[in-house]
């Protein structure tokens, strides 16, 4: 039996040790700082055991608003068709005086 553990987080893999995978609350509360910063250096997620369950601290994504849009199908056709429309014969200048 293999002692790592593989994780995949936003395209990343990340094999961490079985001993540093599972930490105590009490084993976090001493060296919190570098095991936030080993977090958020390789986007592998620590394990805390805390009465009797498991908490997870993982590297949140941060996404940017464009990101979230749905994509609509608007145009039926080719879009590079439109490029090359030619309106003129169907333009006429109204007068609104």
């Amino acid at each position: 039996m293999s002692n790592l553990h593989t994780y995949v987080s936003a395209g990343r893999v990340c094999a961490v040790k079985k001993k540093k995978l599972s930490l105590t609350a009490s084993k976090l509360r001493e060296d919190i700082y570098r095991i936030l910063d080993e977090v958020l250096e390789s986007g592998c997620p620590v394990e805390i055991e805390r009465k009797g369950g498991i908490l997870r601290i993982v590297r949140a994504e941060e996404s940017d608003r464009l990101s979230r849009l749905v994509q609509r199908d608007c145009i039926v056709g080719d879009p590079e068709d439109l490029v090359h429309l030619d309106w003129s014969t169907e333009w006429h200048e109204r007068n609104l005086s």
